[in-house]
């Protein structure tokens, strides 16, 4: 969800831009937007390590187990 809100955002702050607004307020709506996105990024990559760490430690768990 946050990668796509980022990416409406930036679409926003493009819209912006091309309706000539000043250049302040689209630069700082594109920097808030590219921060947004990146958030989600981050997070669907934390949730990515997250899942693989589980993954090796449940692989672990069962091979100590002698499964």
């Amino acid at each position: 969800m946050v990668i796509g809100f980022g990416t409406c955002l930036v679409q926003w702050a493009s819209g912006l831009k091309n309706d000539g607004e000043p250049t302040a307020k689209w630069v700082a709506a594109g920097t808030l937007a590219l921060g947004v996105f990146n958030g989600g990024v981050c997070l669907f990559g934390r949730g990515v390590v997250e899942n693989v760490l589980y993954q090796v430690r449940e692989k672990d768990a069962a091979e100590a187990k002698g499964e």
